[in-house]
């Protein structure tokens, strides 16, 4: 049971899965010990996430811990048509494809709620959202569930305050080994692979625009630094923003820096942050794209509204001409850059992230029914696990607290 669109695609995908598979050793190691545990035998587990090769990995690890997996993407432009038909024919559950409509986005993601799911995991909320919503019946059936994104963590928080969340939840994002890892190293080589990729543009000497100084934004401010740009940040938060000068950035309203940006780069998961008041007063040719979870944080809608003229300026771009004259260039719709536009993350963080997601997910099941809150931060057991497979994949080797370390740490009078 699939919708995919062409499963002779499988062999493709299957070359890409095989390549991040062979650079991503946690969840190597973690397929090894679900093959012998089988701790999801018999269990449902729907996921949304973007679905290309990284992403499919995670599934089949799942998968061999005994989970039949029913499999969506997160973005209607990330999905990777190729490695959706590899798991089909690996016997997985998909419904996804690339540049879905609406209504396709939305049948795919309905389809893998009306399985019934045991365990969700999700990126950005779409899942939890649309089983509250439209599938309450369903509810009883879930164990709980893991959050990839920031934007989906602020969304099940909100949930939770209105006290409308019905399962547990873990905060994947909320991990040391995921943000501290993939926001920031993740995002900010996957943001400018995906930018250079597909302008084909130098960044040296330009003028980046950087919304956001969350753990996402310190990334793409970093690498757009270490590629020679001028890099300004725009921020709400007041520590954000001084964090952001000490770092060597400039910081000013998105207003003023819309009249000297290059490229700017949206990473907030708010809306409405590159707005008519900006485009209007951007130089002639400026470049705006997003990496934040939803296509809403630059306005491309109102800037389709306000253009006189409009047209594909380069694959992947289109260009819109204002009435002043000057055009404005969106990458991507102003969905997720690096991966509307690229392959997303290295596999090396993602195995990071992923194996978070898949030791969560296991966390769930061994404490189905004991867990005393909807909102629930990944174990420090589990982070630390992570780490430590990580460093040892690496070949390096840290030092232990002895005895009476920690005896002095956790003494108020120790001499």
């Amino acid at each position: 049971m699939s919708e995919i669109r062409n499963p002779e695609l499988w062999e493709s995908g299957k070359t890409k899965i095989d390549w991040v598979k062979a650079n991503m050793p946690l969840l190597n190691s973690i397929e090894e010990d679900f093959k012998k545990d089988l701790p999801f035998k018999g269990m449902k587990i729907a996921l949304s996430v973007h679905l290309e090769a990284k992403t499919a990995y995670l599934c089949k690890v799942l998968a061999a811990g005994g989970a039949e997996m029913y499999v969506t993407g997160s973005n209607p432009l990330s999905t990777q048509d190729d490695v959706a038909a590899a798991l089909v024919h690996d016997g997985l559950n998909v419904f996804a494809w690339y540049d879905a409509t609406s209504e396709e986005y939305h049948r795919h993601i309905a389809a893998v709620i009306e399985a019934g799911p045991n365990i969700i995991i999700d990126d950005g909320g779409d899942l939890v959202n649309l089983i509250h919503n439209e599938y309450p019946e369903k509810i009883k059936d879930v164990i709980g569930g893991c959050e990839e994104t920031t934007t989906g963590i602020i969304r099940l928080i909100a949930m939770n305050n209105d006290k409308a969340l019905k399962f547990p939840m873990v905060l994947v994002n909320n991990a040391d080994c995921k943000h501290l890892f993939d926001n920031r190293y993740g995002t900010g080589q996957s943001v400018w692979d995906g930018i250079n990729r597909t302008t084909n543009l130098i960044v040296a000497g330009k003028n980046v625009v950087v919304a956001g100084y969350g753990w996402c934004g310190k990334g793409v401010a970093m690498r757009a630094k270490g590629l020679g740009a001028s890099v300004i940040v725009t921020e709400i938060d007041p520590i954000k923003a001084m964090e952001a000068v000490m770092d060597g950035f400039k910081v000013m309203k998105m207003t003023d820096a819309a009249k000297i940006g290059d490229f700017f780069v949206t990473v907030t998961g708010c809306k409405s942050v590159i707005t008519e008041e900006s485009f209007r007063v951007m130089k002639d040719g400026a470049i705006c794209c997003n990496a934040g979870h939803f296509d809403c944080e630059v306005d491309v809608a109102r800037l389709k509204e306000i253009a006189v003229e409009e047209k594909t300026a380069r694959h992947n771009i289109q260009g819109y001409k204002l009435d002043n004259g000057r055009w404005i260039n969106i990458i991507a719709q102003g969905r997720l850059v690096n991966l509307a536009a690229g392959d997303g993350h290295p596999a090396e963080i993602m195995d990071m992230s992923f194996a978070i997601q898949a030791l969560s997910a296991l966390h769930l099941v061994k404490n189905q029914g004991k867990l005393d809150s909807m909102i629930i931060d990944v174990p420090k057991s589990v982070d630390n696990e992570v780490a430590e497979r990580k460093l040892r994949f690496w070949g390096l080797e840290i030092d232990k607290l002895t005895e009476e370390q920690e005896k002095y740490l956790g003494s108020w009078n120790a001499e």
